[in-house]
C-alpha cells in the first residue's frame, strides 16, 4: 500500500500551487486564510500527536506484569484520571483559541472592504452556466461589460457585488479570497485586494446544475497602467468588417437569432440574455472555461454548442457552412 500513495504524492502536490489553489497568498483575504489554516493545522497535528501518545501510554500501562498481581489497581488509575482532567482543559483552551483566531481573521478581512477613489465597484451576476460581469462608474457611459473574464489590477480594492438570476451559485477564486454565495433575490459583495500580478482561474463552487463544473472564471491581474489600457479597449465599441466574408457573418449575426441573446456595441444586436461579444476574442476561454479561445472552438461551439455544454441556453441553429464560416469570421475580428 506504501508504494502507492507514494506514487501518488506527486499528482497531489501540484494542487497545492498554480492558478486554482487555497494555499497561495496572491490576495490580501487568502493570505489570511492561509495563515488560519497554517494555525489550525499546527494545533490538530499536536492534539493527533498527543491522542496517539495517551493511546499508546495506555495500551502500555493495561500490559499485565509479574510484579503486579492486580494490574487493575485503582492507585494505578489516579494519575490517568489527573491526566484525562489536564486534556480536557487543553481541548477547551485550544478551541477557544481557535474560534478567537476565526473572528480576529474574519474581522481583518472586514476590514478590508474598500473605500476612497481608487475603489473598483463591479457586479458580477451568476447565470446557468456564465457569469455576466460589469465595472461600474460614477458616469454610467464609462461602465465596462464582459462575461466569463474578471480583469483586476495589483494592489487596488475592488468591491464586487454579487447576484443570481437563477439558483444559488457560490462565487470562489481560491488565489484571491474565500467564498461567497450568489442566492437569487439577495444582494452579497466580496471584497478583492489582489497582491501580485498572474492568471488565475475562479469556479462556482456550489452545484447549480449539470453544467456545475464547466462555470469557470478567467482572472487577470495586472498592472494598474494594464488594467487601464485593458479598460480603455473594453470601452471601444466592435470593429467595423473589413472583407465580405466579414461583413456576412456581421449581418447574420447582428439581424438573426444571435442578436436575441447577445450584444455587440456599436451593432443593431442588443440582446440581453447571453453574454456580451463585443471583445469575445479577447478573452481566453468561450462558455466559460470550456474550450480555450481559437478559432477551432470557435467552430465547435457555435456549430454544436449542445455537445459541449449540455442543458445551457445556447441552442443549435442549424447553420450550413457558408453561414457557419462567415460567423466565425466575423467573430474573430471582435478584440
Amino acid at each position: 500500500m506504501r508504494r502507492p500513495a507514494l506514487l501518488a504524492l506527486p499528482a497531489v502536490l501540484p494542487g497545492c500551487t498554480g492558478i486554482q489553489s487555497v494555499l497561495r497568498d496572491d490576495g490580501a483575504e487568502s493570505a489570511r486564510i492561509g495563515e488560519l489554516f497554517g494555525i489550525f493545522l499546527v494545533v490538530t497535528l499536536l492534539f493527533y500527536a498527543a491522542v496517539l501518545a495517551f493511546l499508546v501510554a495506555a495500551w502500555w500501562r493495561r500490559r499485565p506484569r509479574e510484579d503486579s498481581p492486580d494490574p487493575k489497581a485503582p492507585e494505578r488509575d489516579r494519575p490517568l484520571s489527573r491526566a484525562l482532567l489536564v486534556w480536557t482543559g487543553a481541548v477547551v483552551l485550544a478551541l477557544a483559541g481557535l474560534t478567537l483566531a476565526s473572528y480576529l481573521t474574519d474581522r481583518a478581512s472586514a476590514r478590508d472592504v474598500p473605500r476612497g477613489e481608487r475603489m473598483l465597484t463591479i457586479e458580477i451576476v451568476a447565470n446557468q452556466w456564465w457569469w455576466d460581469i460589469r465595472y461600474r462608474f460614477p458616469d454610467s457611459s464609462r461602465d465596462v461589460r464582459t462575461a466569463n473574464e474578471l480583469h483586476l489590477p495589483a494592489g487596488v480594492p475592488a468591491m464586487i457585488q454579487l447576484k443570481s438570476n437563477d439558483v444559488i451559485h457560490s462565487f470562489w477564486v481560491p488565489n484571491l479570497a474565500g467564498k461567497q454565495d450568489l442566492i437569487p433575490g439577495r444582494i452579497s459583495d466580496i471584497a478583492l485586494v489582489p497582491r501580485r500580478i498572474g492568471v488565475f482561474r475562479g469556479q462556482c463552487a456550489e452545484y447549480c446544475g449539470i453544467q456545475h463544473a464547466h462555470m469557470a472564471l478567467d482572472v487577470t491581474v495586472e498592472s494598474e497602467a494594464d488594467f487601464r489600457r485593458w479598460l480603455a479597449l473594453q470601452r471601444r465599441p466592435a470593429p467595423a468588417p473589413a472583407t465580405p466574408l466579414q461583413q456576412a457573418g456581421h449581418d447574420y449575426v447582428t439581424t438573426r437569432e444571435c442578436s436575441v441573446c447577445h450584444a455587440i456595441a456599436g451593432t443593431p444586436a442588443s440582446g440581453q440574455v447571453g453574454p456580451d461579444l463585443t471583445h469575445l476574442r479577447s478573452r481566453r476561454s468561450i462558455a466559460a472555461g470550456t474550450y480555450p479561445m481559437t478559432r477551432g472552438h470557435l467552430y465547435a461551439w457555435i456549430a454544436d454548442p449542445q455537445s459541449a455544454k449540455p442543458g445551457s441556453n445556447m441552442p443549435v441553429v442549424g447553420l450550413d457552412a457558408a453561414e457557419l464560416h462567415a460567423i466565425v469570421a466575423y467573430l474573430e475580428t471582435l478584440k
